[in-house]
């Protein structure tokens, strides 16, 4: 059974990270690319988002006795296998692992327009599974 104090745990810092990336991403795309101080500040909190989802999936599975991820991406897959997400959300969680990598690891560089336009796509996204982890740990708990 899945551990609800720990996951509950790590979706609040996921939540909010969420809610600092919505107060943080500026209106203009010209402000975004003036500040390097704020770009990494937003690169940051992407990378704690999707650090914190890739554990909140990989416990759940592991908790629930589950096949385990090959890959991070195979991580939100498990998941939907398992109708706690749905496919839709899987993919698109799995797209932003890249993201998560490029950041954490220098994998070429960082397209900083890229990351403010789908930034409010991005949030609405952990938004969406962070709602549906709650839900599930709901009907986990007794």
């Amino acid at each position: 059974m899945t551990n609800a104090a720990l996951v509950e745990r790590k979706l609040a810092v996921l939540l909010e990270h969420l809610n600092r990336l919505t107060q943080r991403r500026p209106a203009e795309l010209g402000a975004f690319r003036a500040d390097p101080l704020l770009q990494d500040a937003i690169s940051m909190g992407v990378l704690v988002v999707v650090q914190e989802a890739l554990d909140i999936a990989l416990h759940i599975a592991s908790d629930e006795g589950w096949e385990l991820a090959s890959t991070y991406r195979d991580a939100f897959s498990i998941l939907a296998k398992h109708g706690v997400i749905d496919p839709e959300l899987a993919a698109s969680l799995g797209g932003a692992v890249q993201l998560r990598n490029r950041i954490a690891h220098g994998y070429g560089s960082l397209d900083v327009d890229r990351l403010w336009t789908e930034l409010p796509a991005g949030i609405a996204a952990f938004d969406t599974f962070a709602r549906a982890i709650a839900a599930f740990v709901g009907r986990a708990t007794p």
